[in-house]
């Protein structure tokens, strides 16, 4: 009997001394990374988006230190434009980037897409413009989507009230109505701030958004709505939730009186466009297969907690799915249809 309990008590000893050697070569093992960058496009006010992504930087270490990474420091940078964060990351000065599928395809020779963004639907989903014209609220609704719909907005200028109400009385608009008006438009990779728009005129009107005889580029959404605002331009285009996402900012900041909702209508509705992406730079000093692992598992963990469900509402996003190049092929043929009908003119 006290050979069996000193065995079983060898077997114990020897038992602690190897989860103590396995804990000691983990944490040798561990990969050191002094930092790590991530870029945001500036779909919303850059210094909205540094204040609600601050948290993301320790969210990061600690969800990427569980996968064997140690990330010392996590730097959040938001672009000038959306091409600029598409640049840092075909240089492999920025290691992952928070990027629309536009801006992806156009540098997809450099950079790897890791997820795609899911986001809650909408209670409007139309095709036809005039059904988003009901004077109402746009609200999210639970269920998960990945993709949006793109929108062609004009705002309370004379023109724009002018088209809207050919719109709202069932009138077709012509390229005439569409060239007099002002707009503003995002760069030019921006899926619904430029390149399925251009789509939706080509379609439609059979000439690019490129042919229009006035357009100024924004910085960001919120100051393309604020030129809207301000009726310095007559049109606005981009995603189905920028009139939402504006809407306490149109009567408090942007000195209008009345709803973004009586004020503005919805003129053209786009193809749906695929989400956001999670991608990477394969010209990133730091960046390994294994690193790429550990970043889907970290923002898909990420997206399931309170804290991290806030910072990435900054973007609509609800959560992560894993992705591949192939899911954006439709916006490959996109590009291709808007190069087509520019290299035309």
């Amino acid at each position: 009997m006290k050979k069996i309990v000193n065995l079983i008590s060898v077997f114990f000893l020897l038992a602690l001394s190897f989860v103590g050697l396995t804990s000691v070569v983990s944490a040798q093992d561990a990969q050191e990374i002094d930092t790590l960058r991530v870029a945001f496009v500036p779909s919303r006010d850059p210094e909205e988006i540094i204040t609600a992504t601050e948290p993301l930087k320790q969210l990061l270490i600690d969800e990427l230190a569980k996968e064997g990474f140690n990330v010392k420091n996590v730097e959040i940078t938001v672009g000038t434009n959306y091409e600029a964060v598409g640049e840092a990351m075909a240089a492999g000065t920025a290691d992952v980037g928070l990027i629309p599928g536009g801006t992806y395809v156009l540098f997809s020779d450099d950079v790897e897409v890791l997820l795609t963004a899911t986001r809650k639907g909408l209670s409007k989903d139309s095709e036809t413009a005039k059904d988003w014209n009901d004077g109402k609220d746009t609200e999210q609704v639970d269920k998960q989507v990945t993709y949006y719909k793109g929108l062609v907005i004009a705002g309370p200028s004379k023109k724009g009230q002018e088209l809207a109400e050919k719109v709202n009385n069932g009138e077709e608009l012509t390229w005439e109505d569409l060239d007099s008006a002002n707009w503003s438009v995002m760069s030019s990779s921006s899926s619904s701030g430029y390149i399925y728009p251009s789509i939706w005129l080509k379609e439609n009107f059979g000439k690019p958004l490129s042919d229009l005889s006035n357009i100024v580029q924004a910085e960001s959404y919120g100051s393309s709505v604020a030129r809207l605002a301000s009726e310095q331009v007559d049109i606005v285009v981009g995603f189905a939730d920028l009139r939402m996402d504006n809407a306490d900012a149109w009567t408090s900041e942007m000195g209008r009186e009345k709803s973004i909702w009586e004020e503005t209508n919805v003129i053209g509705v786009t193809p749906n466009v695929y989400n956001d992406t999670v991608s990477v730079s394969k010209t990133s000093e730091i960046m390994s297969d294994e690193l790429k692992e550990a970043l889907k598992k970290a923002f898909i963990n990420i997206a399931q907690t309170d804290e991290g469900k806030e910072v990435i509402a900054i973007y609509n996003h609800e959560g992560y799915q894993e992705a591949s190049d192939a899911d954006y092929d439709t916006e490959r043929e996109a590009q291709k249809v808007l190069k087509e009908a520019e290299g035309q003119n």
